[in-house]
C-alpha cells in the first residue's frame, strides 16, 4: 500500500506540529507526517504531498504561489489557498452577514497615502471631504480601524473621538483599513473549528494578557447557556463553510444575548501549546489529526477541478 504523506509549514511554533506528526503516527500506519521540505519550485513539479497543513503562508509569502501549484496537482492544502489569499475582512464581514451572523457594523477606508506614481488625477472618484461625521454617526464611539488585509492584531486601533480617529487614520499610511463598529460585551467566546464542523467553544478574554485569556475567562465569566452556545456553535460552522476553512478559530462578541461576529478569518490560528489548557490543546491535536488522515486516504492524487480548487473540495 502506497505511503501518504502530510507536510506541515510552520514557523517558530514546535509543540503543536511535533504533536500532530506524533499523532498521525499513533493513529495510521498508511500516513506519515512530516515537516514540509521545500527547494526551488517548477510549475509542473510541485512538491509531492497529499495534504499540506500552511501555518505560515500569510507571512512568508513565497509559500502562497507553491501552495496553489501543490493544490493544482492534487494535494488537499489546509486552508485552502486561493481562498485565504482572496479574502479580506470586509468582504467576510457582508458575506456572513448575508448567511444571517450578527456582525459589528463595518466601513471601507480610502487609504491615507498613496505612492509617488499615484496622482491627484488617479484619485478622482474618491469624494473629497471625506464624510468622517457620517461615519462617527453611523458607527458611534468607540470604533475600531484594523487593516483590510492582517491579523495578528497589528495595526489595530480603538479610537475614542475624532482627534483619536484622524490620529490613526494618519497613521495608517497605505494600507487600507476598516472601521468597525465596537461591540460593548458582556461575554466573549472563542469557537475553535477543525474540519468546517468539529466546533470547541471556549469562554476567552482578549482584554488579558496572552496566557491567561482561556483560564482568566473562566474565572470572571459563566458558562453560556445553552441554547446561546448552540447558536453559538452554527454560527461558527457557517462561517467556516462559506470561507471554505478547514482550520480557525472563530470569535464572538456577546452584547445583549446577541453573538457578534468579531474575528473569524485566523487561516494560521493560534494553537501553541503553551498558551492553552492542557484539554483544549490535546483536541486540537486530535482532531487535526483525523482530519489530515481523513483527507490523505480520502481519494487517490488527482488534478483537481478549477471549481473544486476554489470550493475546497477534494
Amino acid at each position: 500500500m502506497t505511503q501518504k504523506r502530510v507536510g506541515l509549514l510552520v514557523g517558530r511554533e514546535r509543540t503543536f506540529p511535533d504533536a500532530l506528526i506524533a499523532r498521525v503516527a499513533e493513529i495510521s500506519a498508511t500516513v506519515t507526517a512530516e515537516y514540509a521540505s521545500i527547494d526551488l519550485t517548477s510549475v509542473d513539479r510541485p512538491p509531492t504531498y497529499d495534504v499540506l497543513v500552511d501555518r505560515i503562508s500569510h507571512d512568508v509569502a513565497c509559500y502562497q504561489p507553491i501552495l496553489k501549484l501543490a493544490a493544482l496537482a492534487g494535494a488537499r492544502v489546509v486552508n485552502n489557498p486561493f481562498w485565504r489569499i482572496a479574502d479580506d475582512k470586509a468582504f467576510g464581514t457582508a458575506l456572513v452577514s448575508r448567511l444571517g451572523v450578527p456582525v459589528p457594523k463595518t466601513v471601507v477606508l480610502p487609504s491615507k497615502s498613496y505612492g509617488e506614481d499615484i496622482t491627484p488625477d488617479s484619485l478622482r472618484n474618491l469624494r473629497f471631504p471625506l464624510s468622517w461625521d457620517d461615519l462617527a454617526r453611523e458607527l458611534g464611539f468607540p470604533m475600531y480601524l484594523k487593516p483590510h488585509w492582517g491579523g495578528g492584531m497589528r495595526d489595530v486601533y480603538k479610537v475614542r473621538d475624532m482627534n483619536e480617529l484622524f490620529r490613526a487614520y494618519d497613521a495608517s499610511g497605505r494600507l487600507t483599513m476598516i472601521a468597525q463598529e465596537s461591540i460593548e460585551w458582556s461575554a466573549y467566546v472563542r469557537c475553535v473549528v477543525i474540519g468546517k464542523t468539529q466546533v470547541l467553544p471556549l469562554r476567552w478574554d482578549p482584554s488579558l494578557p496572552h496566557h491567561e485569556r482561556y483560564v482568566g475567562a473562566e474565572r470572571t465569566m459563566a458558562p453560556l447557556a445553552p441554547a446561546l452556545e448552540a447558536t453559538v456553535v452554527e454560527h461558527a460552522r457557517t462561517i467556516c463553510r462559506a470561507l471554505g476553512y478547514d482550520m480557525n478559530t472563530v470569535e464572538f462578541a456577546i452584547r445583549d444575548g446577541v453573538p457578534y461576529a468579531i474575528d473569524f478569518m485566523n487561516s494560521a490560528p493560534d494553537f501553541e501549546g503553551r498558551f492553552l489548557p492542557p484539554q483544549v490543546f490535546t483536541w486540537i491535536v486530535d482532531e487535526m489529526a483525523a482530519l489530515c488522515v481523513e483527507l490523505a486516504e480520502r481519494a487517490p492524487r488527482t488534478t483537481y477541478r478549477w471549481d473544486a480548487l476554489l470550493a475546497g473540495m477534494p
